[in-house]
């Protein structure tokens, strides 16, 4: 469903935001956030994003262009979520190369940062060959570049 009342995230200027709730089944047996939720809300996150820049994953894989594959991911788990607790992941992209993308995710609760994910995605054949990312794809992206040092003064 994409329409109006579908939801999705925003992007507030080179910052893309995505919120979740915390629901029963995405915690543990001592009523925290299972670790490996946080993968799926920062996949989440960062398919919101592409779809939000005009970049249509699904039309790209039925083409046999290709899709989007994890390369490498790196994770610091900061403090624990609950039950009910409104989260909202903020992804922006740290670097461009020809066939991939990195992006530095964080999951907050308010102020406090609970995930930060550095995460590279590359853009791969249907037989998992790395493929250089379409020209509009590539500069839908740049446009997002945000500095290292901007980086480093992104909330906590």
């Amino acid at each position: 469903m994409n329409g109006p009342d579908f939801p999705a995230g925003c992007l507030d200027g080179k910052t893309h935001r995505f919120a979740v709730r915390v629901y029963y089944e995405d915690t543990d047996l001592s009523g925290v956030v299972y670790h490996a939720n946080y993968l799926r809300w920062f996949e989440r996150a960062r398919s919101d994003l592409l779809r939000l820049i005009g970049i249509d994953q699904r039309a790209a894989h039925e083409a046999g262009e290709g899709v989007f594959a994890v390369a490498d991911m790196a994770l610091r788990y900061a403090s624990p979520a609950r039950l009910d607790d409104g989260v909202v992941i903020e992804s922006r992209l740290a670097a461009l190369q020809g066939a991939s993308v990195t992006l530095l995710q964080q999951a907050f609760r308010r102020a406090t940062l609970l995930c930060t994910a550095r995460v590279r995605v590359a853009f791969v054949t249907p037989g998992g060959r790395p493929r250089r990312l379409p020209p509009a794809w590539h500069d839908a992206f740049a446009a997002l570049i945000v500095s290292e040092q901007d980086l480093e003064k992104a909330r906590p």
